[in-house]
């Protein structure tokens, strides 16, 4: 149903708000807990060109999504910098959505080269996927050919674009990194960066997810306040994914995210746009509603808004809430397919 506001509700009642937009399924990472190379190796079938929304197709959709209630969009992937001119979307997104915060979402290695374009095309803010601040685990875990180093030297590049405020995010698996908790809370306080931890979940079906390799919230949130005391800190909007803390002595903040061990679905307000064109409720679903094929055959923007209108108001989906040895069998999408 519509609401005076123009947004839409769903059998939930949470409104629609966010819109994360994957512009390609293909990375120059290869993470263990997202796109482990044992599965995506060369010889993996990544969507055809052919198959992926245009970026017309994609401000089109958008714009649609906006009238609907729409307020916050993101750029993810894969790799979103891998999508050749990106920085054009940026700018037809800004056209069309003027007044919407527009993040992306990066591992940050191609922004040195990409972060001044992407602000000036009207891109908000970065967020950078950092998940050890120690080279050797870095190296181990993104199974990249490339350092740690590529990454702080995005971080540097969004910076100095404006491109902030800056967010790093570290999945956190136990005996792969669990050890960077604190040090990647050293490296980045007082900087003004706000490092975010996230649990480690079971989205798709080819990572190998256990609940013994999640480490939860409570414990890093523990044992970063062990070292700098810290204090919860109220959510910026409803919604808000991450629970967030600030440091006593004013260096700033940490996030955690905590899907796993404290689910939020009950105010979850995003929709995720696939790369080839499918609209998807829920990180962790098992299929999207297509768009694309609706788009392409000449449908008008009454009946595409229509479409949305149909799979948002009869949304009911709460995988994180329901998580049980009965979901683990349910099949799932792939985070790098449409994105995190």
């Amino acid at each position: 149903m519509w609401v005076a506001s123009g947004a839409m509700v769903d059998t939930l009642g949470r409104q629609l708000r966010d819109l994360r937009i994957s512009v390609t399924d293909r990375c120059n990472m290869r993470c263990s807990y997202c796109m482990p190379r044992a599965i995506f190796d060369k010889d993996y079938e990544f969507l055809p060109k052919d198959d992926l929304l245009t970026f017309e197709e994609i401000s089109r959709l958008t714009g649609l999504f906006v009238a609907a209630g729409v307020a916050k969009i993101r750029l993810t992937g894969g790799e979103p910098l891998l999508r050749r001119k990106v920085t054009d979307l940026v700018g037809m997104l800004r056209g069309v959505a003027p007044d919407a915060d527009i993040a992306l979402t990066t591992n940050g290695v191609l922004l040195p080269r990409l972060a001044p374009s992407l602000a000036a095309a009207g891109l908000n803010r970065v967020s950078i996927s950092l998940d050890a601040v120690d080279d050797e685990v870095f190296r181990k875990m993104t199974d990249a050919g490339f350092g740690v180093e590529a990454v702080f030297a995005g971080i540097d590049a969004a910076a100095v674009a404006g491109l902030g405020p800056i967010k790093t995010n570290a999945v956190i698996l136990r005996s792969a990194n669990d050890a960077e908790v604190e040090k990647l809370a050293e490296r980045f306080r007082g900087t003004g960066v706000t490092v975010r931890f996230i649990e480690y979940m079971d989205v798709g079906t080819t990572n190998g997810w256990k609940l013994d390799d999640v480490v939860p919230a409570t414990e890093i949130i523990s044992r970063i306040n062990d070292r700098w005391p810290i204090e919860p800190v109220a959510p910026g909007y409803l919604g808000e994914v991450a629970g967030r803390y600030r440091y006593t002595d004013g260096a700033g903040e940490v996030g955690v995210i905590s899907s796993v061990t404290q689910p939020f679905c009950g105010d979850c307000s995003r929709a995720r746009l696939s790369a080839d064109g499918k609209v998807f409720t829920c990180l962790f679903a098992a299929s999207g509603t297509d768009l694309r094929g609706p788009l392409r055959s000449g449908a008008s923007d009454e009946e595409l808004a229509a479409l949305i209108d149909d799979v948002w108001t009869k949304r009911d989906d709460q995988y994180s809430e329901l998580r049980s040895k009965a979901t683990a069998k349910v099949p799932r999408v792939e985070m790098s397919y449409i994105g995190g």
